[in-house]
């Protein structure tokens, strides 16, 4: 191999493993964000995920009560409103750092009315830490299976498969419609598939309910965690099949809906 060839092959391979380490480093949250930057992400619309950064870094300052985070309270309380669902979500997990912020505690109790399933219970979660239970039955929907349902009248082209794990956003089936269109029905949760109710090929009215999604084990945990804080007995037969009934539950949940179950007995008694 010539000189030139030798130093072509190593910039090429060089280059294969800088670009990925690039891009995980310019993706990735962990990484430390200037007061300039913070500003910069807290309001690029066109890059979702820079706000969200923005937010996660804020969140850990206000976690550790950094007082100079107050500065971007007004941006924070703003982005409960903003049209990108992952952002208000992340943004009602940050408000929820800070007890002491009524303009979180107005903007997080407007958000138990979000379109989210998964930002209406990040928002009740942290209305918990502020004590305050108004949030109490989006708390116990996180424990309820997730319903996907037919957009229109259409036909199943595929679906996923019984116990099979999927994450928030996961295509759950494909389903056709109108002449030849078609789109992916996805899960608003982690979790797992409890069931696919309709066979491929088989036509549907709009609205049917086409399968179920079980929760994932960190949103079960977390909904069980503020539920033995807020629960009422109304609330037990949710809980109760986390401890025994329910397949594929780790331990640590289970033990956390027996906690949850106990406290809310032991309140009813008082």
């Amino acid at each position: 191999m010539t000189r030139p060839n030798r130093v072509l092959f190593f910039l090429i391979a060089w280059l294969i493993v800088l670009m990925p380490f690039l891009f995980w480093w310019s993706t990735w949250f962990g990484r430390p964000l200037s007061e300039k930057q913070i500003g910069e992400y807290l309001n690029d619309e066109k890059h979702p995920r820079h706000i969200q950064h923005a937010l996660l870094q804020l969140g850990d300052r206000m976690a550790r009560q950094d007082g100079a985070a107050k500065h971007w309270y007004p941006d924070i309380a703003r982005l409960a409103a903003h049209p990108v669902e992952e952002v208000r979500n992340t943004d009602a997990w940050v408000m929820g750092q800070d007890t002491a912020s009524q303009a979180f505690h107005d903007a997080l109790l407007k958000m138990l009315q979000d379109p989210s399933i998964m930002v209406r219970g990040n928002a009740a979660l942290s209305l918990v830490r502020f004590g305050d239970p108004s949030g109490r039955s989006q708390i116990v929907a996180l424990l309820q299976p997730a319903k996907i349902l037919a957009p229109a009248a259409g036909s199943i082209l595929d679906a996923g498969k019984l116990g099979a794990a999927v994450h928030q956003g996961g295509v759950i089936a494909k389903f056709g419609y109108g002449f030849g269109q078609t789109t992916k029905l996805r899960s608003p949760i982690a979790g797992r598939i409890r069931s696919v109710n309709v066979p491929t090929g088989a036509v549907v009215a709009a609205g049917t309910e086409i399968a179920t999604v079980d929760p994932g084990d960190e949103q079960a945990w977390e909904a069980l965690r503020a539920l033995y804080l807020i629960g009422q007995p109304d609330d037990l037969p949710a809980i109760r099949p986390y401890e025994h009934a329910l397949p594929d539950i780790s331990d640590h949940v289970r033990r956390q809906a027996a906690l949850a179950e106990n406290a809310i007995l032991e309140r009813a008694k008082k």
